[in-house]
């Protein structure tokens, strides 16, 4: 009897230890993926993460890039997906301006005197002028960027030579998914053609211009670099994007930094916001595409704005 008391107790200890190291291996390997998972979660995950659950808080498709032009960080989500760019693409258009007045076409000092004709709808101050106004060409190129000028459009895209200029150009920079489509007269009359804004832009039929997150960035990236025409107009562009005056969506949240952006809108559905966020040893690209959005252009506006919010409060402490 002693014997078998003696066999049953030993029988309990081993099945005791087999159970304990059943339970220590259960938790090591429940455990390990936390670990590992905290070991791998860098600020700039955290960052991402951040973006990612404001951008699924509204109903919309995004397209994001954002990079440190010093310390090469970026965060690209869906920043390859062509979208529709709005005014962001009077940012190439711009750039085709500078490239044809460096090889002598005309001059930011050349006179345009506004006609009736050439009025266009929408954003922009020219239309409510009177006729006979005078103004030189860096002069629409500046309403055309801080004020969206859609008449400054029209008049830039004829002296150029139409979209097909400005997508040669981008071609030559490698930009090949950045197309200018339509310029204003034509988009707008194909809107009043339409009948509603909503079925205009769910048909997807005429777009003003295409491009990507990613290439929208580069675009700046070279801007900032002083690379894009020559180091004297890039540096012209860039102030004149600092005079910015629509602020509701990248620096409606944003202190110490200087901003540079254009927006690009068809609200609600569009709500683009493409820049950069600038201060001493920082320079960081945030480009920001929003489309096919359900919902209030108030709800839109807001999430673009905390997602650069989010961008620059992580880059406010990275040295």
């Amino acid at each position: 009897m002693k014997s078998i008391a003696i066999a049953g107790w030993e029988g309990v200890r081993i099945a005791g230890l087999i159970f304990a190291a059943f339970i220590g291996a259960f938790l090591v390997s429940h455990s390990l993926p936390v670990s590992l998972q905290s070991q791998s979660e860098t600020p700039l995950r955290r960052l991402r993460s951040s973006i990612e659950r404001t951008t699924r808080s509204v109903n919309a498709t995004w397209g994001l890039y954002v990079e440190s032009l010093e310390m090469g960080e970026e965060i690209a989500l869906d920043a390859d997906r062509q979208m529709e760019t709005m005014s962001t693409i009077k940012i190439p258009l711009m750039v085709e301006v500078f490239e044809q007045v460096k090889a002598g076409r005309f001059k930011l000092t050349d006179k345009y005197t506004f006609v009736q004709a050439d009025s266009q709808p929408g954003t922009g101050t020219i239309q409510r002028l009177d006729p006979g106004a005078v103004m030189t060409v860096k002069d629409l190129i500046t309403l055309m960027i801080i004020v969206s000028d859609n008449t400054a459009t029209e008049v830039l895209y004829r002296m150029v030579g139409g979209p097909e200029a400005v997508n040669a150009r981008m071609r030559a920079l490698g930009l090949n998914n950045t197309r200018a489509q339509n310029i204003p007269s034509i988009w707008f009359a194909g809107l009043r053609a339409a009948a509603s804004n909503e079925e205009f832009y769910r048909a997807g039929k005429m777009s003003f211009g295409q491009s990507t997150a990613r290439e929208m960035g580069q675009l700046l990236a070279m801007m900032e670099r002083g690379t894009l025409v020559d180091k004297p107009s890039s540096d012209l562009m860039l102030q004149t994007m600092r005079n910015q005056l629509f602020r509701t969506r990248i620096p409606r949240y944003i202190t110490g930094y200087r901003i540079l952006h254009k927006t690009g809108d068809f609200l609600p559905y569009v709500g683009d916001d493409v820049g950069v966020l600038e201060a001493d040893g920082r320079t960081i690209v945030v480009s920001i595409f929003t489309g096919n959005h359900f919902g209030s252009g108030e709800a839109l506006e807001n999430a673009v704005a905390l997602v650069a919010k989010d961008v620059a409060d992580y880059f406010a402490y990275r040295r």
